[in-house]
């Protein structure tokens, strides 16, 4: 899809990616009525009418409000246990096969195998009340009800695809093995770059904004520890007219050794508010900068979390770089199924108010917006296919009555973390003044959880920045001895360390 005439009244893009999180759990019971953005109808969200359910041990399970702000456990979400959610217990993957039928019939049976206790929890959605933030965005702007995981998978390869419509055919989280070995090519690579490789070529500008020192994003070959930035400062610098990013990429924080307690990332294991209170922050430090009337905000997650979602995900174009069997691709899987729905909000002064956009999206369709507006070529087939964004920026002029603020998070009463820092800050005076994170869960448990291999990349390639040449072998051989979570957060922190002392 070619950008229009008002859209290309858009010079900056910003995405926030937040954590594992289903449509229908965080929007589900809104109710949200509006204008079709497709038709310029009256339509409604597709949502919840209240009767969903799941069946498991011959009792019903039906959806229901309100939810917890934290989950007792985390849901299971890798690649067989989606299989399980989505298609039910007696579904087999083939490798290099056709999903099986999608029924929806197994999220209580998979969340039941998380050990999670009480079976109806995973039912659980939040109510409007709870999530104001997210609410008002999406009836301020234009929420997508039909925008799906990449993949029915995990947390890492949902954000490859965002970087490069692709994940290179990994489906499944990494091993520190797999960590390792990629870091000796340099950092996880994409046969066709990254939507970062493809701007530098059209020499336009990007940032990566971490809530933490340590994001994802870092893992990727061609990203260097001095291409990512404080959030703080993004805040400090976004309030500048000087600022040329045409795209920005923000992640949250995660704390993932401390099972994300404290986090901003709306991992299910953190309070949900403090997302909340990042959502806020970040589209208040938007709307206020002199950047507003050329800007478009994309706010959305990274896969389902293992959480119910009533719709049935369709098929995918698979993106044609890699093949069922090749590196990173354990279990076969052909890229020819979408994961779960999650929840999509885009924001932009130049989009019509009260929108319910019900098209096909995925995190395809974010590099598709971009090549849109900015002029740049498809990486895979998978974003080629996709539907850009650019289409719901209709309106010839700015909108005037665009909030200035949005609601305050709810109160949850979790507790027990230091308070949100919605400031800017300059480097100097953050990394003085940053507090430690919260201790180290299940020490003697394995490295290889979810995504603490990816973490440990992250550290391991800044680790490898700010080192003489010389200790290359030696700090990756370090890495690749790592076995516990206890020895993980000692080296994490020994980097940590050494990256605040840099920006200071």
């Amino acid at each position: 899809m070619s950008a229009n005439s008002t859209s290309q009244g858009i010079r900056h893009v910003f995405v926030l990616m937040l954590e594992n999180r289903a449509f229908d759990h965080m929007l589900g019971f809104s109710a949200i009525t509006g204008t079709d953005a497709a038709t310029g109808q009256p339509t409604q969200i597709n949502g919840l009418t209240g009767a969903e359910s799941n069946t498991f041990n011959g009792q019903t399970h039906v959806v229901s409000q309100p939810a917890g702000f934290t989950m007792p456990v985390d849901p299971l979400h890798e690649f067989p246990d989606i299989l399980l959610q989505l298609c039910g217990p007696a579904a087999k993957y083939a490798p290099g096969g056709a999903y099986p039928p999608i029924d929806g019939s197994g999220f209580v049976a998979s969340y039941v195998a998380s050990n999670g206790t009480d079976p109806a929890e995973i039912m659980k959605c939040y109510s409007p009340s709870q999530l104001p933030v997210l609410t008002a965005l999406a009836k301020e702007f234009a929420v997508c009800d039909n925008w799906c995981g990449s993949l029915p998978g995990p947390t890492w390869p949902n954000r490859l695809f965002v970087h490069g419509a692709s994940s290179g055919g990994l489906d499944h989280s990494p091993t520190t093995a797999e960590i390792v070995l990629w870091e000796t090519l340099a950092g996880f690579s994409l046969k066709h770059g990254t939507i970062f490789d493809a701007m530098n070529k059209k020499k336009l500008s990007w940032r990566i904004c971490a809530g933490d020192e340590f994001p994802m994003t870092a893992a990727l070959k061609g990203i260097h520890l001095s291409d990512v930035q404080p959030y703080q400062q993004f805040l400090h610098d976004v309030a500048q007219a000087s600022y040329s990013a045409a795209y920005t990429f923000i992640e949250p924080s995660y704390n993932v050794l401390a099972d994300y307690k404290c986090s901003t990332s709306q991992h299910p294991l953190d309070d949900v508010t403090r997302g909340e209170s990042l959502i806020k922050c970040t589209y208040e430090a938007i709307r206020s900068s002199p950047l507003w009337s050329q800007s478009m905000l994309i706010v959305t997650w990274d896969e389902h979390g293992g959480f119910y979602d009533h719709a049935i995900p369709p098929a995918a174009a698979a993106p044609g770089d890699t093949l069922p069997g090749s590196a990173h691709n354990k279990f076969g899987f052909t890229f020819q199924q979408y994961g779960p729905r999650v929840p999509a909000v885009v924001v932009s002064p130049l989009i019509p108010r009260n929108l319910v956009d019900h098209r096909l999206y995925d995190h395809a369709s974010i590099p598709a917006t971009l090549e849109a507006l900015f002029g740049l070529k498809p990486m895979t087939a998978r974003d080629a296919a996709a539907n850009s964004l650019t289409a719901l920026a209709s309106l010839p002029n700015p909108r005037t009555d665009a909030p200035a603020t949005l609601p305050d998070p709810a109160p949850s009463g979790v507790g027990g973390c230091p308070p949100f820092l919605c400031s800017a800050q300059p480097v100097a005076a953050l990394a003085m003044a940053a507090s430690e994170p919260p201790p180290v869960s299940r020490p003697a448990g394995t490295v290889n959880d979810g995504n603490v291999p990816g973490v440990l990349q992250a550290a391991l390639r800044s680790d490898l920045a700010l080192s003489p040449a010389a200790d290359r072998k030696k700090i990756i051989a370090r890495v690749g001895a790592i076995t516990t979570r206890r020895e993980a957060k000692e080296y994490v922190e020994h980097v940590r360390r050494k990256v605040r002392a840099r920006r200071a």
